[in-house]
């Protein structure tokens, strides 16, 4: 009987299989299945809806975010109207 001889996997290999697995959680849309959330997206509500917005005052893409594109898309309406309510900045102030 011959003997199997085992070999080491090197941590370029490693590093490579833990990419194509995955690191914990992938990223999901927080207004779908959840009606509070849904209820919260409203353009008076600026505090809430800064948290998509960068520090320059630009609007997160989604695949930063997190968001499906239908809320999205109403993520950025709401954000444009309250934009033009002035609840919210067009852009960084910059002195």
């Amino acid at each position: 009987m011959t003997k199997k001889i085992k070999l080491k996997i090197s941590a370029r290999l490693l590093k490579k299989r833990f990419r194509r697995q995955g690191a914990g959680m992938g990223k999901h849309c927080r207004f779908c299945g959840s009606t509070e959330q849904e209820a919260a997206l409203d353009y008076k509500n600026a505090g809430f809806l800064r948290s998509f917005l960068t520090e320059r005052g630009k609007i997160l893409p989604s695949r930063i975010s997190g968001n499906c594109c239908k809320h999205q898309r109403e993520l950025s309406r709401i954000v444009r109207k309250s934009r033009v309510m002035a609840l919210l900045p067009y852009s960084a102030a910059t002195f």
